[in-house]
């Protein structure tokens, strides 16, 4: 994920964002478009790549059916043993007692938690999950690597990784209650009102009905209530872990201005408004819990005094008749009882599902255009006709930019900051699309090529090079993945860092650390450079790739910019004029338009704006070589 200046040295002023972030908060139900969200859930579950996947998922749902009826039969089965006990003649039914026995080791507990079938069940489908959050997740990935940089700079990388875990552990918990304990409680629910119909009377019936019902609604109602607060401690949750993560990402500039208080006040301050969030989610949850108890109670009440009644007063039941209806309501109440821990649970992963939604709606700003082609390179020759671009269309950025690079020259593209250099960049790389104009490889317009094909083409030297967290032979390697140990070498020495990493004590196995920084900024520059050149790309662009260090290291890396550079079309975006004199044609950009282009002597001579810029860089330098002697002679 692209954060602030990772690549072509972007930033975040450059990207319009509109609409709400990921933390925004909604307002109607979570059930809205229940079909549409499950619509979009169907392709992960089914596994429809797998033929053993699938005859799992199938033996899974028999066994859930199967659990169905061995919930009637336990009690059913504990009626006749009672009743074999009371009757005359007394006669031993250990038949009657092993299949009880027989029916409850394949039931387990009231909730079938500790049943064989249960837990044989859940066996099957570990690797069933597995196969659905992995469908997820890398198809979630696949989307954020797909989804254009304008997004990625409006977003923060903490707060994006968060709706990812969450988002794919919300799935797999959505199917886990849905599919093995709503529906099988609500199943059983089902089944013993009409059991206690046909096999003891209405009343019975009635009070199993109503009581489930009152039950359903009143859990229904007030969690839909709660559910604000619930969003609420989320997106408290959501500040919590970016204010930490955007921290602790920036460590050294914490040190450099001793804000150390500064930030751990912060921090508390947003756990203080995370706790208070929390504490009104956990009291309404309070509240709905002693609402179900009481719902519960009371059926429970009502069914009981009922049975016994008719069975003291000799009205068709016998013990046994009490024994099952009072061991199938305790059956039926115990998965019951967590019907509200499970509609919470689903409500809560439905909310940590919206944020997951909302990332795979997002549509892509650049895409390949129907038909597209790969880009094929004859020359490598850049061309722009007449383009107009803009981030706001209240701000113009570029205005009719043409220019021609020829098979491998170099253009070099300087002026004041904001002119549209890096811009032009972006554009090049296709990162943002034209509003107006072509851009052309070897005559191809780019919009019309595959985005892959593109990239492929070109090679980037950034301003800050930010490396990942491995080795230096992975950094390195990362400019053509498959390419052998060998070719990492050369490359290596081609940027003239190969004998500095032989220093290094593992070296090329050393870990350059979070964003390099393990490394100094030559040395980054140096790994950025090998990849460039390893990846060996037929355009190569240079976005301010030395402004970042000290005159001495920069002049050490021209030599390596030189080598990458070599026989290959070239577009330089420079702050330091003396590095790109030698440029083959130098465009002069201010206010988003080319006001002059030529050599440097040609340029110099005309006296215009480069003039001024180039007598202003000497006065710069003057200045600083006189303050530099007049330290060495105090």
């Amino acid at each position: 994920i692209l954060t602030t200046r990772d690549y072509l040295n972007l930033t975040s002023s450059s990207a319009s964002i509109n609409g709400e972030g990921l933390s925004g908060t909604p307002t109607s139900s979570t059930w809205n478009q229940f079909a549409k969200k499950v619509r979009i859930l169907v392709p992960f579950i089914w596994p429809r790549k797998s033929m053993q996947l699938q005859l799992r998922v199938i033996f899974c749902l028999a066994l859930l059916v199967a659990g169905r009826f061995i919930n009637v039969y336990v009690p059913i089965y504990s009626k006749l043993i009672v009743d074999s006990m009371t009757a005359t003649p007394l006669v031993f039914r250990w038949d009657l007692v092993l299949t009880f026995a027989a029916f409850k080791f394949l039931q387990g507990g009231g909730t079938g938690g500790m049943g064989c079938l249960n837990n044989l069940r859940q066996f099957l489908w570990i690797r069933v999950q597995q196969y659905t959050t992995k469908e997820i997740e890398v198809e979630l990935f696949r989307h954020l690597h797909g989804l254009s940089l304008r997004w990625h700079l409006g977003r923060k990388t903490g707060e994006v990784l968060r709706v990812m875990d969450r988002g794919t552990d919300s799935i797999n918990n959505l199917l886990s209650y849905i599919l093995f304990s709503i529906l099988p409680t609500i199943s059983d629910v089902g089944i013993a009102v009409i059991y206690f119909v046909l096999s003891f009377n209405l009343w019975f019936g009635i009070i199993v009905f109503c009581t489930m019902f009152f039950y359903i609604m009143a859990t229904i109602m007030v969690t839909e209530w709660r559910t604000k607060f619930q969003r609420r401690m989320n997106l408290a949750d959501n500040e919590r872990s970016t204010r930490s993560i955007d921290s602790l990402l920036n460590f050294e500039t914490v040190k450099y201005y001793g804000a150390e208080d500064f930030e751990v006040t912060c921090f508390s301050e947003a756990v203080n408004k995370f706790q208070v969030e929390e504490w009104k989610s956990t009291a309404s949850l309070n509240l709905l819990n002693t609402l179900q108890n009481i719902v519960v109670t009371a059926g429970l009440l009502g069914g009981s005094m009922l049975c016994v009644y008719m069975v003291t007063n000799k009205h068709g039941l016998t013990v046994g008749d009490y024994v099952l209806f009072a061991s199938y309501i305790l059956q039926l109440y115990v998965p019951l009882n967590w019907f509200g821990t499970y509609y919470r649970a689903i409500q809560k992963n439905f909310i940590d599902m919206e944020n997951m939604f909302d990332l795979l709606a997002e549509k892509p700003e650049v895409v390949d255009s129907p038909g597209a082609s790969n880009l094929v390179i004859t020359q490598g020759v850049v061309e722009f006709r007449n383009v107009h671009f803009y981030y706001n269309p209240d701000r113009t950025i570029l205005k009719g930019v043409s220019f021609y690079v020829p098979q491998g020259k170099t253009l070099a593209l300087v002026g004041p900051s904001g002119s549209g250099k890096s811009t032009v960049m972006r554009l090049l790389f296709r990162f943002y699309d034209v509003v107006e104009g072509e851009i052309l490889i070897d005559g191809q317009n780019i919009k019309h090529v595959k985005q892959t094909s593109l990239r492929r083409a070109i090679g980037v030297v950034p301003q800050d090079t930010v490396l990942f967290n491995n080795t230096i032979s992975f950094n390195v390697q990362y400019g053509r993945v498959n390419a052998p140990d060998v070719d990492v070498v050369n490359a290596a020495k081609s940027a003239d860092i190969h004998e500095k990493i032989l220093t290094f004590p593992e070296s090329y196995n050393t870990q350059v650390g979070e964003r390099g920084l393990k490394l100094s900024g030559g040395e980054k520059q140096r790994v950025a450079i090998a990849r460039t050149i390893l990846k060996s790309p037929a355009i190569v662009l240079l976005d301010e790739a030395t402004s970042a260090l000290d005159t001495q290291t920069e002049r050490n890396i021209q030599s390596s910019l030189a080598k990458v550079c070599a026989n290959r079309t070239t577009i330089v975006v420079a702050h330091r004029l003396s590095t790109i004199i030698h440029a083959d044609e130098i465009a002069v950009l201010k206010d988003g338009e080319i006001v002059e282009r030529g050599r440097h002597e040609d340029l110099i001579s005309r006296g215009g704006v480069y003039e001024e810029m180039w007598q202003q860089q000497l006065r710069a330098q003057s200045d600083a070589d006189s303050e530099t002697t007049e330290q060495e002679n105090q």
